[in-house]
């Protein structure tokens, strides 16, 4: 049996990303929980460092994906002439780009999907769709 929300990372890709780790989890991904109400579903997810901007999700078919702009460090030719007199001697805080996609299940009602950022911390809130009531169907006499 599959779980209500499937992740679907790109573990491997990460695995052998040279990348230094970006205080993230595992695989320099966003920690992420997911909590389910009668109501329906809750995905949060700490995204320390940046903003709103940052990040775009989508929503395909049942498959909600996060992700993020990519971000490292400032080319040379985009400095300014006071930056280029600038050396960094030690430089360990950069965010790394990331992606996350979700299988959702068939009860999410996906029209009202709806999502938040409030101090670091990205929201999902994920609907439930009414159940489906059992419909009952007249005979009528075939005279």
């Amino acid at each position: 049996m599959m779980n209500e929300l499937e992740l679907l990372n790109n573990v491997m890709g990460n695995l052998f990303d040279n990348e230094p780790d970006s205080g993230c989890s595992v695989c320099g991904t966003p920690d992420v929980d997911v909590k389910e109400t009668k109501d329906g579903y809750t995905l949060e997810m700490d995204l320390p460092g940046r903003t709103e901007k940052d990040i775009s999700i989508e929503l395909d078919h049942n498959t909600l994906t996060i992700a993020s702009a990519e971000e490292g460090n400032e080319p040379e030719d985009k400095k300014t002439d006071a930056e280029k007199d600038e050396k960094w001697l030690i430089r360990e805080r950069r965010l790394q780009t990331f992606s996350r996609s979700f299988t959702l299940p068939d009860n999410v009602n996906t029209e009202q999907v709806a999502a938040s950022f409030k101090n670091g911390v990205l929201s999902v809130i994920l609907p439930r769709t009414e159940a489906v009531q059992p419909k009952r169907i007249a005979i009528e006499s075939a005279a």
